[in-house]
């Protein structure tokens, strides 16, 4: 069992940004108890990097292109992060999968448009669609070295509607999982959390002393 709390936050994004937005908005407030320390990007030119700038946040780019191996590319990331000495690391839309040197440099939390188990993988929404659910929804989970398998922290579900097409229920999806993620990060750096195996609790769950 580990004990945290959550208190710098690096954000991981690879396209425009709006969980990275949501989560900046939110650590505005200084009651929300997180704040985000800097920005990192596995490409140039996005969204999510201006976001930072016009937020005075400190951004990095490191494109798997410039290494000859993807565990060189992650052994950078690692040493990127861990350079600004985070509590978590929140994988906003970061469309790459991160081996163990990053995830060893500071727990690592992941959205994922879909209630996990079901539906892992690049296409949670489309795949949920196919197979004629009628209830999908998001996940927030730790990340561990497997695709979408990690243990999970939260889950709110969204109604599959019958004119649903995969764009129009991605986007409500989007919704939800934006407020979700914040009040998640927020809870987490305010309460403090522990795992236990795949058990992921917020805040003084043993009534024990208070982390």
């Amino acid at each position: 069992m580990c004990v945290s709390k959550v208190g710098r936050l690096v954000v991981l994004v690879s396209g425009s940004g709006t969980n990275l937005q949501a989560l900046l908005d939110a650590s505005a407030d200084p009651s929300y108890g997180a704040r985000v320390v800097a920005v990192g990007a596995d490409r140039e030119g996005i969204e999510g990097l201006v976001r930072a700038s016009k937020a005075g946040i400190p951004t990095f780019v490191e494109k798997v292109d410039d290494y000859a191996t993807r565990a060189e590319w992650d052994v950078a990331v690692a040493a990127r992060i861990s350079a600004y000495a985070p509590d978590l690391v929140v994988s906003a839309g970061f469309m790459k999968i991160l081996g163990k040197p990053t995830l060893q440099a500071a727990p690592l939390l992941n959205t994922h448009p879909a209630l996990l188990p079901s539906f892992p993988g690049a296409h949670g929404v489309r795949d949920a669609l196919a197979h004629g659910v009628k209830v999908t929804g998001c996940t927030v989970m730790l990340a561990d070295e497997g695709v979408d398998t990690g243990p999970i922290v939260a889950q709110e579900a969204v109604p599959v509607l019958p004119d649903d097409d995969e764009a129009v229920l991605h986007e409500r999806i989007k919704t939800v999982e934006r407020r979700l993620l914040v009040e998640i990060v927020g809870r987490m750096a305010r309460e403090g959390w522990t795992v236990s195996g795949r058990s992921v609790r917020i805040g003084n769950h043993t009534g024990g002393e208070s982390t």
